[in-house]
Order: structure tokens, then sequence, then C-alpha cells
């Protein structure tokens, strides 16, 4: 070794250098990658990515090369160091080699590298593992006996190692996923992905027209206001009772009675012929259970019940829909925003509704709309120009459509 010269010597320690720093940023690399893009790519048959996941599948054998190879290329390095050391200063080169060489690893081979690959992962593991792959076959024999001995001695411990299975996102991770993704999805999207994952914990209470807001035909009325009423309704299909919703028969489609209504020939008796089964729910009948029984069942409208039986709302396809997409119909906005920062608010939204417009989170457990959410607040039924705090929002009441309220104003959050 005394023979060899010094600047081989120091090229032989850069090199070893080098080596610990591939080892160190390609352990960080690899396993920093993104799981679902890997994924992603893997199905692209991108072939870095089919040889990423292959070493991925055993991550003991991964660990237990780079940590071989990385402690290997060390000690080599702090051998040749002291050769140095000793060479250049004798014997108190010794302590000298050991505090310069700790400080370079520490730098050049372990917080340098390992910060370059977790800031980009992808590049750095993408080129190490065609140098990693082919030195796992090579080494095999030394990988599998060192992991033996680990493994030996986590059994010790009661642990065993098993192979890792596939990771599914549950529901609460997948939204913090579509959250995360920010300006990668456009807006639209966005709310209609986090309104899909919503769709497990919404029930039919939460989409359903309440029971006042109900359109059907009273058989009671004259045909003459029947007729109208079928002329003018905006919906295609409506139910039909005797003096209350309670007493509901059936549902019309109206355009069933089109042609009978043309050549006047509609009578009371031909809509009650023409009339189909009503399908009645729960009112905490979960909305996927409700999508999937329309579609079983081929239905579009059903009639929402307690647990009496009394009719409390009613719950149509386009209403799943539209808690799924949005609006499907441009109307007045219900929700409006002024340059001051404070909103102006149609008092019979849903609250679910209303928090995904403005990103707010007020309480979804209770009260469904805005107005009752008011109510349960005050208790009682507030006048015009009423103020209250609301979930940290000062809010007023600004109109009144007789006991409920119809138009809210929210003032901007204080910034403390």
């Amino acid at each position: 070794m005394n023979d060899i010269p010094l600047s081989v010597l120091f090229s032989a320690l850069g090199v070893l250098i080098l080596l610990s720093a591939f080892f160190s940023s390609s352990e960080t690399a690899l396993m920093a990658l993104n799981r679902y893009r890997l994924q992603h790519l893997v199905k692209q048959k991108h072939r870095s990515a089919l040889r990423a996941q292959k070493l991925l599948e055993r991550p003991d054998r991964l660990i237990g090369l780079i940590l071989l190879g990385n402690n290997f290329v060390n000690i080599l390095a702090s051998s040749l160091a002291t050769v140095i050391a000793l060479r250049l200063y004798g014997q108190a080169g010794i302590a000298i080699a050991a505090g310069a060489l700790t400080l370079v690893i520490l730098i050049f081979a372990e917080v340098a590298p390992k910060t370059l690959a977790a800031t980009y992962p992808e590049k750095v593991a993408f080129f190490a593992v065609w140098i990693i792959l082919p030195l796992l076959k090579l080494l095999y024999p030394f990988v599998w006996l060192v992991n033996l001995f680990a493994n030996i001695f986590l059994r010790l411990f009661g642990i065993r190692i098993q192979r890792p299975s596939d990771t599914l996102l549950s529901t609460e991770e997948l939204r913090t996923v579509v959250a995360e993704a920010g300006a990668r999805l456009p807006f639209r999207y966005h709310n209609m992905l986090l309104s899909i994952l919503d769709l497990e914990s919404a029930t039919v209470e939460d989409v359903m027209v309440p029971r006042h807001e109900i359109v059907g035909i009273n058989l009671d009325d004259p045909i003459e206001s029947i007729i109208e009423q079928i002329k003018t309704s905006p919906h295609t299909r409506l139910p039909v009772y005797k003096k209350s919703i309670d007493n509901v028969i059936g549902v019309l489609h109206i355009r069933k009675l089109l042609p009978k209504i043309a050549t006047h020939e509609l009578t009371k008796e031909r809509i009650r012929e023409s009339l189909e089964d009503i399908y009645f729910v729960p009112e905490n009948t979960p909305l996927h259970q409700l999508l999937a029984d329309f579609r079983q069942k081929n239905r579009r409208f059903a009639l929402v019940v307690d647990e009496y039986g009394d009719v409390l709302g009613l719950v149509t396809m386009e209403d799943i829909m539209q808690e799924l997409v949005g609006e499907l119909t441009v109307g007045p906005a219900r929700v409006q925003q002024y340059p001051d920062g404070s909103f102006l608010v149609d008092g019979g939204i849903s609250i679910r509704d209303l928090n995904r417009m403005t990103g707010w989170h007020l309480p979804t457990k209770g009260p469904k709309t805005l107005n009752g959410l008011i109510m349960e607040h005050l208790e009682t039924i507030p006048s015009p120009g009423t103020s209250l705090k609301l979930n940290g929002f000062r809010v007023e009441i600004i109109e009144m459509d007789g006991n409920a309220v119809k138009k809210v104003k929210f003032f901007p959050l204080q910034k403390h």
C-alpha cells in the first residue's frame, strides 16, 4: 500500500464517496416514489418503472443490497483515509482522518444526495434501477444470506416479515388525494370528484325536495285545473294524490297524457289508468343505495317517508345527479359574492351545496338547509335585520318569506 501514489489513493477515495452517495440517494429515491404514479407508468410499459416495481416487490432484498454496498464502500473509504493520513501525518493523522472523513461522508455521501433524491425521486430512481437490478442479480447470494440472518434476528422478537400487499386507500385518503390535486384538476371536476366521494355518507334526506315544495296533482281538484297544471308543469313526473300528499296513489308520467289532452279525451279515470306505482324510501336511505335501486328497478322517482309512513319529501334521479355534478340547469344564483367579501345566500339552499360552493364547513349534522340551521341556532323565528354569529360568521337576516328565512348575508371572517 505504501508503494501506491497518493494521487491514486485520493482518486480511489473519491470514487468510493461517489459510490456511497449513489447507494444513499438510490435508497431514498426508490422509497420516496409515488406508488400510484409508478403503477400508472407500469401500465404504460415504462421500462424504468417496470424495473423499479420489480425491486420494490421485495423491499427487504433492495434494502439489503443497498446497505451491503453502502457499508462496504464506507468501510473501504475509512481504510483508505487512514492509510493516507498515516502517510501524511503519522499516528496523529488517524484522528484527523476520522473527523474529516465523517464530515465528508455526512455532507457529500448522505445529506446532499438524499436531499436531491427526495426532491427528484423519479429521476434518481429511474437512473439507479439500471445499476441496482443487475447488481442484485450478481450479489444475490450475499443479499440472501444477509436477509436470512436479519429475519432470524427479528423473529426472536416475534416479528415475521411478509411480502407487502397493495395498500388500498380509504375514502378519506382518496379525498385528501383529490384535495391536494389543486390546480391540476379543473374546478368543476375537482368538485365533482369530491361529490362522488361524499355520496357514501349522504342520505336521501340531504337531497330530497321537502314536503311543502312538492308539486303534485290533487284528484279532488276540477279536471280543468288538473289539465292546466299538466300543460304548464315543468316536471315530467308528478305524484297524484287525494286531499293530502300522504294519500298518494301513484306517479303520473305527463308525456303519456299529452295526446289525450290534445283530443280533449282526458278524464280523471284516464289519469288513474295511466298511473305508475309509487316507490317509497326511508329518510335515512344512503344516497348511493338509492342510486343503485333506481338503476336496478328502472325508476327515476321516489317519495321519502319517516318512521310513521308520513311523506317528508320526494327525490328524483335528477336530484342525485345534481348532487354529483352540480346544477343541471341555469337559474338564479343562490350564492352571490360581493367585492367586500360578503355573500348573499338563499335561505333554502342546502348546507352541503353551500359548503361545496364556498369551501366553508357549516355543520351538516342536523338541519339540512341554511334556513333550518338558523332556526335551530336562534330557537325562534327571526325577523329581517336580525344578526347572529353562526360557526364563526357574522350573519344578518335580509329577507323573510312567511316563517322561512329567504335571504341571508354572510359577512367576511375577521382576521385576528
